[in-house]
């Protein structure tokens, strides 16, 4: 007989894409440990270099910030979870737990897509308003945007999880290291249209405007770079090719993710169906503080401040101030 069961009545789901390590469970640990130190340091070091030196309080660094903030917090709606189930020999999750890992990991893919579009647009204005640029990208416009950004994401992922609360469920089993909205609704028992239509119009919205903006400003930015002088070709390339290599990482990690939620996975092997649910949240957070931090001058400056002798943290004091 199947049990049918309300979703708000379940009291915990298993996971069942655990490998039986045995005792290699403990160096899994430690490596999985090591990657959450580090992209914890990296993206906090970012941050607070952003905030303490008033030389990067410029809407691209402010946008920077929000980023790796994006990026801290979608780590953390996965790793210290993944440890503690790493660890255990009985991987379940309670219902709460597992409803509240769905919402940060969606909203941290949302908000990362915004991100990249409201950085997109940012770099637009630079490169082909460069006078205006202070007028058109303006204090008040940049905390608009970000609170935008977080807001939509917010709003978007809640709509989709109250849809999913109420679901009629056939089991409690979901096939993933982690707890997923998809997984979820797959299990439902009970009519998904209502579900499906809403969370394809949210996914939709959210995914066309960003793209579209995104399309529109390297459009404009590619006219004006083959139509402009030798120094803004230059200027452009510095400033985007960063931004392009965050945006191609975010795709190639959303298309895994959406290639392992949404296809018939059953024939790929266990590890290479963790690796691809697991890319999206590893990959972006640790490369993007990396790749900002290496190839923008301001910020390698203030890092050769930070590590060199006292005669050169006067030099980043001044630069500082």
């Amino acid at each position: 007989m199947t049990i049918m069961m309300n979703s708000s009545q379940v009291s915990y789901f298993t996971l069942t894409a655990y490998l039986d390590s045995g005792a290699l469970k403990y160096l899994y640990f430690t490596v999985v440990a090591f990657l959450y130190i580090v992209i914890v340091t990296v993206n906090v070091l970012l941050i607070v270099v952003i905030c303490v030196n008033r030389s990067l309080h410029e809407p691209m660094y402010m946008f920077l910030c929000s980023l790796f903030v994006n990026e801290l917090y979608g780590s953390t709606g996965l790793f210290p979870f993944l440890l503690l189930q790493i660890l255990s020999d009985v991987h379940t999750v309670s219902a709460p737990l597992c409803f509240l890992q769905i919402f940060c990991v969606h909203t941290y893919g949302t908000a990362e897509l915004a991100n990249l579009a409201v950085m997109s647009y940012d770099r637009y204005l630079a490169i082909c308003f460069p006078l205006q640029y202070h007028t058109r990208m303006s204090p008040c416009k940049v905390s608009m945007l970000i609170v935008l950004t977080w807001f939509s994401s917010f709003l978007g992922i809640t709509l989709l999880i109250s849809l999913s609360a109420p679901l009629q469920l056939c089991g409690n089993i979901i096939n993933k290291v982690y707890c997923d909205n998809y997984s979820v609704v797959k299990l439902a028992c009970s009519d998904t249209t209502v579900n499906n239509i809403c969370g394809l119009i949210s996914t939709s919205l959210t995914t066309i405007s960003s793209v579209t903006l995104i399309l529109y400003t390297y459009m404009r930015i590619l006219k004006v770079c083959f139509s402009g002088s030798k120094q803004t070709r230059q200027k452009a390339i510095s400033t985007c090719t960063p931004h392009l290599a965050s945006l191609l990482n975010y795709s190639c990690s959303a298309f895994f993710e959406i290639a392992q939620s949404r296809l018939n996975m059953k024939h790929v092997p266990n590890m290479v169906r963790i690796f691809l649910s697991l890319y999206w949240l590893i990959c972006p957070p640790l490369c993007n503080p990396l790749l900002y931090g290496l190839s923008l001058t301001k910020i390698r400056i203030i890092y050769k401040g930070l590590i060199l002798s006292k005669g050169s943290w006067k030099s980043l004091k001044r630069l500082r101030w």
